[in-house]
């Protein structure tokens, strides 16, 4: 199906473009989250009338997220966490447990903004990057540990390294 995208999307194009996706992805994420319109005549003159208002709309997104990443700038989050003495750790550390501490500390960072590979399953400091717009991206220093002391000590490590 071939789609006028609205907004940039990751790995697909810019704003403006008209690409061609699969029919599933299209009706079930690009449709929905009015990311983009089908590239019929119709829907083409709909958004050349709405280009200046979408690219404004556009530009104020990427303002406040630049905003975000120099304020996160340097952001180290501590999560305390019960492990065994091997350092490995009784459940895990996941998305949800990163943005809620970064919300914690006043930014505003949605659960989908935080970019994991792998859940954090060990004592340690982790850099995690933050997707704060598709052309901006922060990354912070989330640091897993059993104690507050302990978590400044491997802090004080990483620091070192």
């Amino acid at each position: 199906m071939e789609v006028i995208l609205l907004e940039h999307v990751d790995k697909l194009g810019k704003m403006g473009e008209k690409v061609t996706v699969k029919n599933g992805y299209a009706r079930n994420y690009l449709l929905p989250g009015k990311k983009a319109l089908r590239a019929t005549e119709a829907n083409l003159a709909v958004y050349e009338k709405q280009k200046a208002e979408l690219e404004a709309h556009n530009a104020k997104l990427l303002d406040s997220a630049k905003q975000l990443a120099e304020s996160l700038k340097g952001f180290s989050a501590v999560l305390v966490r019960q492990a065994a003495e091997t350092g490995q750790l009784y459940g895990s550390v996941t998305i949800r447990d990163i943005a809620a501490a970064v919300k914690e500390a006043g930014f505003s960072v949605e659960r989908r903004q935080v970019y994991l590979e792998n859940a954090i399953k060990d004592l340690g400091v982790y850099q995690v990057k933050l997707n704060l717009h598709p052309e901006v991206s922060q990354t912070i220093l989330v640091n897993v540990a059993r104690t507050e002391d302990e978590a400044k000590k491997q802090a004080k490590a990483f620091a070192a390294e």
